[in-house]
């Protein structure tokens, strides 16, 4: 029978056998999320997904969002389910139920939006950037903030965004130029320009809350001096009801490659001197607190590029076992042979595996670091708290920059599998690879994401976290080394993770070095082989699994799918890793040809 946006017993072996995410019910915390509770959930939304969202794909990808005098219309299909999305109190799903939350491990949540996120993703950033809004307000709110904002937005009544980006201050966010001003009443009077602002102005919902960075008069220059507020599409009063609108005008929407659903708008604030806001948190501590939003959202962008893949994925492998085309190179000499289906053909198996084990290697992936949030949450030891904290910072960029480079290649061999029907917009490949290619570029492109992997978070904390990393990494060799039939894949896995251990040490060496433009030349390479490592340890630790499982006898039902998790890790290792380990030669030499060449030697 065919699947459609993710695999659900992949889903549910990374949720219960990889992760053994039942264990978390025996914490107070999550007591009441045991297995069968976690089953029905996931159940839960994968059929709103599947019925409900995913028709909304193609239709919101065709009809867009459409801007008139001020206002954006989204796709009409939009509307119905936004409000079941609400009405089944998705928007929130990890927060307290006390303000609109349902109190579920951020690993469970992961799942649900496995398909939320893979049914329409630019439906999913409404109430994506909704529940990042909220995160501010409950982290670094006032009492009366979290009264006026937190339920209203956690339970999607009311939605948020985040407005950081000018048109001169993009990635280099303390060049911002929109102020703010001390009113006599404690509230600040915002004027600016933002532009790229996703989910920015729509008709969704009544009330639209907006993060807003800006620079307080006489606050220090650059990112010292950024303070961050609370802007209100409406004045909210004192008693929770909507005021005058507050001079946060839409002037208009950007007409992109792909996520065409998403309104993507330019915004004035203040154009006509009414605009005002509260602070969020302390003064000059502005992109402090919006770090807290911004690592959510990356986060959020590596899942919405997986989900394009695990959606290209089971697209592709539906349409290869039905597609025929073409006798089986077995039997090509026999004129009576008949066509078969093209999952039959070497060249094709071949895409299809390397789709198959970077989506099971980036589900594992994210649902790592949801299960590190988790055990965050949960631990009373400070030093734990510590360590699973730091590991998920070391691969958040991963999780972003790595995840949605492998899930944009996803998406083409997905395209290629379909052939000449995969470029049309007949067939749903095209829009995934459209809508996949923004996800490599906002929250702070790849290469941000790379710089960030090598200028911060290879040495936070004097190096502990990746250390830490491969700790864990170590562990799993040793499970392996348990299964004699893993024997190759653990030798070959063990080389690479000591090889990465020595790039590691000379990236951070050479950045401290007269050669830093030489290593930051090499980020990227650096994120890529990481990124790679990672990938090679979460199929062998779904190996690992999976050879314990037929050691021990497994179902019939789960017997390929388990023979598939082994082959899975071999082809990786076999295939990926050899390429690996020439990269990071290439990174050990650091050749500098890219920073010495002089600009006019570049040509035009």
């Amino acid at each position: 029978m065919a699947q459609y946006i993710s695999d659900r017993r992949d889903v549910d072996f990374v949720l219960h056998e990889q992760m053994k995410v039942g264990d978390l019910s025996h914490h107070e915390r999550f007591a009441e999320f045991n297995k069968k509770t976690v089953d029905l959930i996931v159940s839960e939304a994968r059929n709103l997904a599947i019925k409900e969202i995913l028709p909304t794909q193609k239709l919101g990808d065709l009809e867009g969002c459409v801007f008139q005098d001020g206002n954006v219309s989204v796709p009409e299909s939009f509307h119905r389910v936004y409000e079941i999305f609400k009405a089944g109190e998705w928007v929130a799903m990890t927060e307290d139920p006390e303000w609109g939350g349902q109190g579920m491990p951020t690993t469970v949540a992961l799942a649900v939006s496995d398909y939320f996120v893979g049914a329409n993703y630019a439906f999913m950033m409404y109430p994506g950037l909704t529940h990042g809004a909220g995160k501010l307000v409950e982290a670094f709110g006032t009492d009366k903030q979290k009264q006026l904002f937190l339920k209203k937005l956690y339970t999607g009544e009311w939605t948020g965004t985040m407005l950081l980006t000018e048109p001169e201050a993009g990635s280099d966010v303390g060049a911002l130029t929109a102020s703010a001003v001390r009113n006599d009443d404690g509230t600040y009077s915002i004027t600016g320009n933002k532009i790229f602002i996703s989910s920015g102005e729509h008709d969704l919902a009544e009330n639209i809350i907006h993060p807003v960075l800006a620079r307080i008069e006489g606050a220090p220059p650059g990112t010292k001096g950024i303070s961050l507020f609370l802007v209100p599409k409406f004045w909210v009063n004192d008693d929770g009801s909507l005021g005058e609108f507050n001079d946060v005008v839409c002037t208009g929407i950007e007409e992109k490659m792909g996520i065409h659903g998403n309104s993507t708008c330019s915004i004035t604030l203040g154009g006509k001197g009414k605009c005002r806001g509260t602070l969020l948190g302390e003064e000059n501590k502005g992109m402090r607190a919006m770090f807290l939003m911004m690592n959510e959202a990356r986060l959020l962008v590596g899942l919405q590029g997986f989900g394009c893949a695990s959606s290209a994925y089971m697209y592709a492998l539906n349409y290869a076992r039905e597609r025929v085309q073409g006798k089986n190179l077995l039997t090509m000499m026999d004129k009576s042979a008949p066509s078969v289906p093209i999952i039959q053909h070497p060249d094709v198996r071949r895409q299809l595996i390397t789709m198959k084990v970077f989506v099971e290697g980036m589900r594992s992936l994210l649902y790592y670091i949801g299960m590190c949030e988790d055990k965050v949450k949960i631990s009373e030891d400070v030093a734990e708290k510590s360590r699973f904290k730091g590991i998920i910072d070391v691969l958040t960029p991963i999780a972003k920059g790595y995840v949605t480079d492998r899930a944009f290649e996803v998406c083409s061999h997905g395209i290629q599998v379909y052939g000449g029907y995969g470029y049309i917009k007949e067939y749903p490949m095209e829009q995934l690879l459209r809508d996949c290619r923004i996800t490599m570029i906002y929250e702070g492109t790849n290469g941000i994401q790379a710089m960030d992997l090598l200028g911060r978070k290879l040495g936070l904390n004097q190096g502990k976290p990746f250390m830490d990393l491969l700790t864990e990494m170590q562990m799993t060799i040793a499970a392996a080394k348990n299964e004699s039939e893993l024997e190759n894949l653990v030798v070959k896995f063990e080389e690479v993770v000591n090889k990465l251990g020595e790039v590691a040490l000379h990236m951070g060496a050479t950045a401290f070095s007269e050669k830093i433009l030489y290593a930051f030349a090499f980020a990227y390479p650096f994120m890529d082989v990481t990124g790679d490592v990672v990938m090679s340890w979460m199929l062998l630790w779904r190996a690992t699994i999976a050879a314990q499982q037929l050691q021990k006898g497994a179902k019939k039902k789960d017997f390929a799918f388990y023979e598939g998790l082994l082959k899975s890790a071999e082809f990786f290792h076999h295939s990926v890793l050899p390429v690996t380990l020439g990269k990071m030669e290439t990174i050990l030499i650091t050749d500098g040809s890219a920073v010495d060449i002089s600009e006019d030697s570049f040509g035009g």
